[in-house]
């Protein structure tokens, strides 16, 4: 039987100089002309699950003392869990698939693959929340609020995900997720409003290096 072709929601013109196939997807590794930043940088292929449970401090995937209060976020070991409200947190594998496998499966409850029903992007290095401040009201800056942290709110009109996970100027970045059906106009959106700073697509090499050196 013929192995199903999962395919990014997330499109770039630019031209790819590396690929990898894993696990069914083509994931970029570097595009032709990334310049020295900022980078918008797709990680849809990076698995991510939700978890519902009426009892969430009963439970620690990975090892992990899930966050408290909506709002809050942890990475640790490589997953990035964020708690949505008082039921509900989302996992996003950030350590890729070679070094922890998200729950899946029957005999895991409460868990969702949402991989391929969403689309995840990173945005990150200097400037990133003067493209933000472009595209949404909500206030990454906030000195009440420690990296990392989520924000769930509209981002150029589209119901997102936002977890801030660093705001140290040439350092900054956030990861974003919403449904895979605003795809084409939430990327259009987003780099359109950097053309002034000089956005560019990268590959998921500049998100490696990136997230090592926080």
């Amino acid at each position: 039987m013929k192995e199903i072709q999962r395919v990014s929601p997330v499109g770039f013109k630019s031209t790819p100089l590396k690929t990898e196939n894993r696990d069914n997807w083509e994931v970029v590794m570097e595009y032709s002309g990334e310049g020295e930043g900022p980078y918008l940088v797709d990680l849809s292929h990076r698995p991510r699950v939700d978890l519902q449970d009426s009892k969430l401090a009963a439970i620690t995937p990975f090892g992990m003392t899930l966050p408290e209060k909506p709002g809050l976020s942890l990475l640790e070991n490589g997953i990035l869990a964020n708690r949505m409200n008082g039921t509900q947190v989302s996992l996003f594998n950030l350590a890729g698939p070679d070094d922890v496998s998200m729950p899946e499966g029957p005999g895991e409850t409460g868990y969702t693959d949402v991989t391929e029903s969403t689309l995840c992007v990173a945005l990150i290095g200097k400037d990133v929340f003067s493209i933000c401040e472009k595209l949404t009201a909500l206030d990454f800056m906030d000195p009440d609020k420690v990296a990392p942290f989520l924000f769930q709110g509209p981002f150029s009109h589209i119901p997102c995900q936002i977890v801030t996970l660093s705001k140290e100027d040439n350092s900054a970045g956030l990861i974003l997720t919403c449904s895979r059906g605003y795809g084409r106009d939430i990327i259009h959106s987003i780099l359109h409003a950097g053309e002034e700073f000089k956005l560019a697509p990268a590959g998921e090499n500049k998100f490696i290096d990136w997230i090592k050196s926080l």
